[in-house]
């Protein structure tokens, strides 16, 4: 069988879902015989490029507004790779289209994963663009694909919601493990932070769904013993900026840090160094963020927005209240727990992803749900139906 995963940024641009797309055609090189990814070529490509560790990619070239991602050549490179099934990765670009006429020329069958982007918030985010999307493209892209993907139960809901009757494959994302430790590397934050002071880490793309202005206004003006707030990630739209000056408004410059995208090692050495994770979103599918916090042993502060609910039942993580009055009663009790109790909630959330959340046992799941769309094989558990 030969599969082909469609998305529109690979870089890193592209957040959490151009992660997703090259871990996970990585794996599925371990159990598909021949796996393609076609992505667009965007600023950042030339870098990622020479670090991919996914599947053979191709970057499309895109003519117009980035925000469509038209790329002529999409739909020719998907009928040359001649592709068993596609998988189509997130949604509101030109790929979504590009896939949708391959499959009424070949009238073979694709894969959907929305990634979050049907939820109900992400709906609303840009709405008179995606209303146009829709219409156009996206909404015939969902309703053809033989069967849609939700990261949890709780985006399999929203599917459902909005009409859509396709049958659904409920397949969380996985996680890599840790690479080795490289022990002399510096945190990100150490020009910033005292040597000693303990670090609750957001890492992610800077964005208003993060819900970072409400964090920063939760966190308590008293002191919280040594404990510092270290925000990192890439900005969009100017977001940082909005970040900056809600800290400079509540005088934390001294205790809240933005240090910018981390990558590669850096990245690896923000996970290590960091006592505790938090993500305060109004919105995920799965985030990769916290599969990534549990890896590396830490406890985790996270909205139920997350999705991540058996981080919850497995003592891994702490619930963090929407509510801006409880929002802030949430982090100072995390901030103020005994270190044996944070520690014992970082080792649960080790465990959790060694035992539900590796991206061998999600590519096995992807690839029986390929058998049954291609070869007729039985309906996998993972397969709702409406």
């Amino acid at each position: 069988m030969k599969a082909a995963l469609v998305t529109s940024s690979l870089s890193r641009a592209g957040g959490g879902v151009s992660a997703v797309v090259e871990d996970l055609s990585r794996a599925l090189l371990a159990v598909v015989p021949d796996v393609r990814v076609i992505g667009l070529r965007d600023a950042q490509w030339p870098i990622k490029s020479t670090e991919w560790n996914g599947a053979p990619a191709s970057a499309l070239t895109v003519r117009g507004p980035s925000a469509l991602g038209y790329a002529p050549a999409a739909l020719a490179r998907l009928q040359d790779i001649d592709a068993a099934i596609v998988h189509t990765h997130g949604l509101w670009t030109y790929p979504s289209l590009a896939v949708s006429l391959w499959a009424c020329r070949t009238r073979r069958p694709y894969i959907v994963s929305p990634h979050g982007m049907l939820d109900t918030w992400a709906l609303r985010h840009s709405r008179w663009k995606k209303a146009i999307a829709a219409r156009l493209y996206e909404n015939a892209h969902l309703r053809g694909a033989a069967c849609l993907h939700a990261l949890c139960e709780a985006e399999a809901q929203c599917i459902r919601s909005l009409g859509l009757r396709n049958p659904i494959a409920i397949i969380p994302n996985g996680v890599a493990p840790p690479p080795p430790s490289n022990t002399s590397a510096l945190p990100p934050w150490c020009a910033s932070v005292p040597a000693g002071a303990k670090v609750i880490l957001f890492l992610g793309r800077l964005h208003p769904k993060k819900n970072l202005t409400a964090l920063i206004d939760a966190w308590p003006k008293h002191e919280l013993g040594d404990w510092h707030l270290v925000i990192a990630g890439w900005d969009q739209g100017g977001y940082s900026q909005i970040l900056a000056n809600k800290i400079h408004q509540r005088c934390l410059n001294d205790r809240i840090h933005l240090v910018g995208p981390l990558f590669g090692i850096d990245k690896e050495t923000a996970f290590r160094r960091a006592d505790a994770f938090v993500l305060p979103s109004l919105s995920e599918g799965v985030p990769m963020a916290v599969l990534e916090a549990w890896s590396y042993g830490l406890p985790v502060l996270k909205t139920d927005a997350c999705n991540l609910h058996e981080g919850f039942s497995a003592t891994a993580a702490e619930r963090l209240s929407l509510n801006p009055v409880e929002m802030a009663k949430d982090l100072s009790r995390f901030l103020t727990s005994q270190p044996a109790e944070l520690h014992q909630m970082g080792r649960s959330g080790r465990a959790l992803v060694e035992q539900q959340f590796s991206w061998t046992a999600t590519a096995e799941k992807f690839l029986a749900v390929y058998e049954w769309l291609v070869n007729g094989a039985e309906r996998p558990a993972s397969v709702q139906v409406s």
